[in-house]
């Protein structure tokens, strides 16, 4: 039961897919009176990370990833405060923001990721697929190389060559949407398309971890089709202004473009907050807790949210992001109420990677596998439906991959 003399403060940091769910959730959980709900986010927009590739490609409108705010959360009901986060204080419950200071009895951490280097020096040189901003930079630097190709007078063809560090998710799809991109680009600026090239490189034997062998070849044959050279168990050693140093034989590769989607870890934010770190991130307990913290959750690019089957954390994902706001909401709600706290239990409902233009693979439901065509219509349906679970029919007309104008 609630113990206080005021309303429970619930105070979550972060617009990424699990705080604006959890609002989202804490909306449907609670009436008006019963707590005050304060989303604090640097913009005042949420963007979709998982569109950020295409953005930086240059394959779909920047205004198409964001969502405003105010467009989806009612404003009446949740305190929206556009500042920076600084300093978390768990000591006396506050959070210091650059404008401001936010007293909490319940704290959601959703601040996102930052850039893993692994130590490799020369990072300074890389772009990164990270916010808006940063995705809309890369794609006019692609573009800007191939203005400066056309109109040097003794032009590199190194200035069209994009290396891409990581084969993950996010390093694959953006070669993807990149084999698209490029040719219209060599058209654009009447250049021959044997001169741009794409070159994934990868630390690890194969691309894309999770997924099987069929799946994996599918994605090869479709890249290295369209123009994408894939270097595996090739580790990047350095980073310079103007090429990459990779191999224990120090190879260099000379590019005008290089973009590093090789790792992300946890906002420094939480560490500096006292939070225990676990290869970049906080392992929580099953309820999404930080250890040793029963009124601070920690949710999506933040957390290690461990497999009790497997024993090895969930990849933090967009679609675990979502349903880890499920359970956050409903253990809020428990704690302020009583009853029982509900464990985080992964529903997993496939997974499926684009590759560009009309190519696509993935697996649904019970492992089924979808190629080509077929996978990216479910991807189109996967992006629709975060749409429809934020902002109702409405954003899926204005806003989806299915939009009938």
């Amino acid at each position: 039961m609630i113990l206080t003399t005021t309303i429970p403060r619930i105070v979550i940091l972060g617009a990424g897919y699990a705080g604006m769910m959890t609002t989202k959730r804490l909306i449907q959980q609670f009436a008006p009176e019963e707590v005050e709900i304060t989303l604090v986010n640097k913009h005042n927009y949420h963007y979709q990370t998982t569109w950020l590739h295409e953005v930086a490609a240059g394959t779909i409108d920047v205004n198409r990833s964001r969502i405003m705010i105010s467009d989806v959360i009612n404003t009446r009901r949740v305190n929206f405060v556009q500042d920076t986060v600084k300093k978390i204080h768990t000591e006396n419950k506050q959070v210091e923001l650059e404008n401001s200071t936010l007293d909490y009895d319940y704290l959601v951490i959703g601040l996102g990721f930052e850039k893993a280097t692994f130590g490799i020096p020369g990072m300074e040189h890389a772009f990164t697929i990270q916010t808006v901003d940063k995705s809309r930079m890369i794609r006019d630097h692609i573009e800007y190389q191939f203005s400066r190709y056309k109109t040097e007078e003794n032009p590199s063809d190194d200035m069209l060559t994009i290396i891409v560090g990581g084969a993950g998710f996010t390093g694959i799809e953006f070669v993807g949407e990149l084999a698209e991109r490029v040719p219209l680009l060599c058209k654009k600026y009447d250049i021959p398309r044997h001169r741009a090239k794409i070159i994934n490189i990868e630390a690890a034997p194969s691309i894309l971890p999770g997924f099987d062998e069929d799946l994996l070849e599918y994605a090869k044959e479709s890249l290295t089709r369209r123009g994408v050279e894939i270097r595996t168990s090739t580790m990047i050693k350095e980073v310079k202004e103007d090429s990459i140093i990779v191999g224990d034989d120090k190879e260099e590769i000379k590019a005008g473009t290089f973009v590093w989607t090789g790792g992300v870890q946890a906002n420094s934010i939480v560490g500096e907050a006292g939070f225990e770190i676990t290869k970049g991130r906080v392992n929580v307990d099953p309820m999404l807790r930080a250890p040793g913290y029963d009124d601070v959750f920690i949710l999506g690019d933040c957390a290690w949210v461990t497999n009790k089957e497997t024993g090895r954390p969930y990849p933090a994902t967009a679609q675990i992001a979502i349903q880890e706001a499920d359970v956050c909401a409903h253990n809020i709600r428990t704690l302020i109420f009583g009853g029982t706290l509900q464990e985080f239990v992964y529903d997993n409902k496939g997974t499926v990677a684009s590759l560009g233009g009309s190519e696509a693979m993935g697996t649904v439901f019970d492992g089924q596998k979808l190629y080509g065509m077929q996978a990216k219509v479910m991807k189109h349906v996967i992006d629709d439906r975060y749409l429809f679970m934020v902002g109702g029919p409405t954003f899926v007309l204005k806003k989806g991959k299915f939009r009938p104008f």
